[in-house]
């Protein structure tokens, strides 16, 4: 039977195990740190943080944590994905080894930069 869609973070971050939460909730807290004033929401059944438009999505994996900032946050740092798998997408950070915090953070703020300045422009 197909789980429920996630209503919350909160709930979407229950279904991992423990060591998986922990992970997903570093990432909740370090974008929240990048963007105090960015809304949670879930979009695509996944944790994403909203400014005016989406910013970045987050996903919980068996050996990954999908980190989804759309073409534009991969393009401006794809030089920084070295030890990563990545995609024009999304960029894959393991389970196994630290969250790379500080690039999770310049990636997120660029993103909500590049979200202040589209807006304006309309």
């Amino acid at each position: 039977m197909e789980q429920p869609k996630p209503e919350s973070i909160d709930q979407y971050i229950a279904n991992f195990p423990v060591e998986t939460q922990k992970l997903l909730q570093q990432v909740r807290e370090t974008i929240h740190q990048a963007v105090p004033e960015a809304k949670e929401v879930i979009s695509y059944g996944m944790p994403a943080f909203k400014q005016n438009t989406v910013l970045v999505y987050f996903a919980g994996y068996a050996k990954h944590i999908g980190f989804y900032p759309t073409g534009s946050g991969i393009e401006a740092f794809k030089d920084e994905f070295v030890d990563y798998k990545w995609s024009k997408g999304a960029v894959q950070f393991p389970l196994d080894k630290p969250l790379p915090v500080d690039l999770i953070t310049k990636i997120t703020k660029f993103k909500a930069v590049r979200d202040l300045e589209k807006t304006k422009k309309k």
